[in-house]
Order: structure tokens, then C-alpha cells, then sequence
């Protein structure tokens, strides 16, 4: 029997979920039955997108103060959340409340005290929560896990993690909502989520005590003037003053962010293309953690949004040897046309104590996130397999997840440790 879904929020990221549906490949499981949004002009586009790319008859639209009589109307048994993060809770909760399960994207949510009602909602009502954490689909971090579950180094001690933002993608969060705190919770919770929820899944642990430093170094109107820029615009669109700058994007160069964005501009007044160099950026650039875990083991990770290329280094220690991981990702921004963490260069080699280093193989699968996102699609709307990796997330992973990007925030803001335990009531 279909499930039915419905979708709230239809911004960039929401198109990776209507388009899986409505692409057929699980049209026996699942069927898209209407949208809702803050935004009409931005649901007509995505109505558009499945007429001219599926020949889909527009579904059904709401705006976002409907979203009850959506539920009534369309009696889904499913609701995706793809709204801005700050909001997520707002539907999660709500969609629970009438009698529905939750697909949300990631981060779950973006706050201790939006965490804890909705870990305090599923309770209430029953419901299942499901978080999109596509980068626990990707084979090669499937594969990590398997060799650490293998037990081939032995007891993890450590693991130091560094994960790099480019010019390209990591500028793009200092362009949208999320350089507003507020809206985000700052790049340790939505961007680091990913991060933190692979640490977790990897070593089947959760968080203990976390320590963190971070600041804005280099986006922003004060870093650039420090480094001698004198030319400054707020958006670039149509806008002389951003001609030559490598940080500008122009939103009528591409049908998906004029259709979404420079086309709904009149509705509510969001701007996609400002200037990262703006004022009113409060979210860090550059953030250095330091985690304990439950297991023992200790990380020490680093986020930097403005290098010149984008990927990451990963290694972990153990009692029988080290474990190193690298992957390099292709540049793309969200809701530009291109597929999201599409990889160039993944290894995984393995150092034992007493022995000779060895690669290990993995793989090679299309999709973006590292070949992670069609398994994902499946694993939510088609016919999933027995997992023997546990990689479908709930809502505890998704409360794990942020919790470290939260209980970071918090060091930052204090220059004290925080422990985890304290933040949260399950």
C-alpha cells in the first residue's frame, strides 16, 4: 500500500526529496500529495518542476499557516520537513500532534529547548521520526565502519577530524539564512551535524563532555576591511558593484535560483545572494571542538568555511593501530543545479601496529553524498533491505548529533566544558 507524503518547506533542499518521488523509481511505495510553504511563488515552482519534468498534475498547496488543514485535507502518513531550521520543530511537533510520522532534514532542530520538546512530543504521540543523514548511506563511510566494527585497530583512543569548506560551497552559507544564528544555530549545528552524527555512527557511541573555540575571521564587512577591501554591496544580482567578485553569485544565471529565489523575492522578502562580506553575520567561520565520548575516546575536530578546496581528513587511533581517511568533494551550492557532495577522491587505508599499511578498497558509487543519497531515497521511500550497518537515524541520533554542535555553541559563548548529559532529558 502507498504512503503518502506531504512537504513542508520547498526551498533548495526539498527538491532532492519531491523529485525522488515523483521520479517513479518508487511510485509502487510512495506517492506526493501536496506542499506547503511560506512562499506561493516558490511552490508554483516546484508544481512547474514536476509538470515539465514528470507530467505530474500540480499537487495541492498550502501556505504555511495551513498546515493543519493540509494534514486534515490530504490525510498524509508522512511529513517531510525541509523549512528553514529555526521551524523544524514548529512541524515536526505539529505533525505528530495529528497523527503522523516525520521525515526531517538535518539538523533535526537547532536549539536545547526545541530538542527537548520534540523529544518530549515522539514520546507523547508515539510517532517516528526519521532524520535524512545521507552521509551514513555513503559507501565509503559504510565501509569505515565496518572496518572499525571489524576491530582491526583494536580499542579507538582518539580520532582527529578535520573537515574543509571551499570558496565556493562554505561561502554560500554566509550568502542564505543560515549566517544568522538564529536561524542555523551557526555552521556546528547545521553543517556539523553531519560531522558529529558520522563520529557517533562510526564508533557506536555517543557524547560526553564537549570544549570548543570558534570565531568570524575571515566573512563579514570587519574581517574584509581588515584585510584592505574597500568596495561592498548588500546583494549581487543586477548589482554593478559586484562585477569581478569571485564571491558573487547572480541568481538570473540560474533557472533553479530564479524560479525559487530572485522570483519570490516580492512574497517574503528573502535575498539568497548577499554579500558574504555583509554586516549582520553571526555565525563562526572557524571552529575548533574537543569531544569526549562515552566510549573513552576523544576527538579534536576543526571546521574551516573558506579554503581552497573542499573535502576532509579523518584518522583514528586504537590499541592495534590507525585507521586514515580522506575524501575530496566537488564544489557546488545549494539549490544551484549541481548534485550535492559528489566526491573526486576517497581512500581508506589502515596502519596496524605491528604490520604493513594496506588500502582498502570501497565501492564506487554515482550519487551525491558519496553515493549515499539513492540508498537513503530507497531506505525512506521504497523497499528497504535488513541493515546490518543501522544507518536509518531517528530522532535520538538526531538529538546526538546537535547536542555536540550545541553544547559547542555554548563553550564558545562560556569558555567552559559543557557536559552532554545535562542538556537533555529522554
Amino acid at each position: 500500500m502507498k504512503k503518502r507524503y506531504v512537504q513542508v518547506g520547498v526551498g533548495g533542499r526539498a527538491r532532492f526529496f519531491y523529485h525522488a518521488i515523483a521520479a517513479g523509481d518508487f511510485k509502487d511505495t510512495s506517492e506526493l500529495v501536496g506542499f506547503c510553504d511560506i512562499n506561493q511563488t516558490r511552490m508554483d515552482y516546484a508544481n512547474s518542476v514536476l509538470e515539465k519534468e514528470f507530467g505530474m498534475a500540480p499537487i495541492p498547496t498550502y501556505p504555511a499557516d495551513k498546515f493543519d488543514d493540509m494534514i486534515r485535507d490530504l490525510k498524509p502518513d508522512i511529513v517531510i520537513v525541509t523549512t528553514v531550521d529555526r521551524t523544524h520543530h514548529k512541524y515536526i511537533i505539529r505533525a505528530m500532534e495529528l497523527g503522523c510520522d516525520v521525515v526531517t532534514e538535518k539538523p533535526m532542530t537547532m536549539t536545547v529547548d526545541k530538542c527537548q520538546q520534540i523529544i518530549d512530543a515522539q514520546k507523547r504521540t508515539g510517532r517516528n521520526i526519521r532524520v535524512s543523514f545521507n552521509y551514513r548511506y555513503a559507501p565509503f563511510h559504510t565501509k569505515c565502519r565496518e572496518v572499525i566494527k571489524s576491530g582491526v585497530i583494536g580499542d579507538i583512543f582518539s580520532v582527529h577530524f578535520e573537515w574543509l569548506l571551499d570558496t565556493y560551497h562554505g561561502a554560500d552559507y554566509f550568502r542564505r539564512w543560515h549566517r544568522d544564528k538564529r536561524n542555523s544555530g551557526g555552521l556546528l549545528v547545521h553543517k556539523s551535524t553531519h560531522h558529529f552524527d558520522l563520529i557517533n555512527f562510526w564508533m557506536n557511541t555517543q557524547p560526553k563532555t564537549v570544549f570548543a573555540f570558534g570565531d568570524l575571521n575571515f566573512y563579514g564587512r570587519e574581517n574584509a576591511e581588515n584585510r584592505g577591501i574597500t568596495k561592498f554591496y548588500n546583494r549581487s544580482t543586477d548589482n554593478p558593484m559586484a562585477e569581478g567578485d569571485p564571491f558573487a553569485i547572480d541568481l538570473k544565471k540560474d533557472g533553479e535560483l530564479e524560479g525559487l529565489y530572485y522570483n519570490a523575492e516580492k512574497e517574503d522578502g528573502y535575498i539568497r545572494d548577499q554579500s558574504v562580506f555583509g554586516d549582520g553575520i553571526s555565525i563562526e567561520d572557524t571552529m575548533g571542538v574537543l569531544v569526549k565520548y562515552k566510549n573513552g575516546a576523544i576527538m579534536t575536530y576543526s571546521l574551516n568555511a573558506y579554503m581552497p578546496y573542499e573535502g576532509y581528513r579523518i584518522a583514528f587511533n586504537g590499541s592495534k593501530g590507525r585507521v586514515e581517511m580522506t575524501s575530496l568533494e566537488l564544489p557546488y551550492i545549494n539549490g544551484g543545479g549541481t548534485v550535492e557532495g559528489c566526491t573526486e577522491k576517497q581512500t581508506i587505508r589502515v596502519f596496524p601496529i605491528f604490520g604493513e599499511a594496506y588500502d582498502v578498497e570501497v565501492e564506487a558509487v554515482d550519487g551525491g553524498h558519496g553515493g549515499g543519497d539513492p540508498i537513503l531515497l530507497n531506505d525512506l521511500f521504497g523497499t528497504p533491505q535488513e541493515d546490518e550497518y543501522s544507518r536509518a537515524a531517528n530522532h535520538v541520533d538526531g538529538a546526538m548529533s546537535i547536542l555536540t554542535g550545541l553544547a559547542a555553541n555554548q563553550s564558545i559563548a562560556t569558555g567552559l566544558p559543557v557536559d552532554i548529559d545535562s542538556m537533555i532529558k529522554f
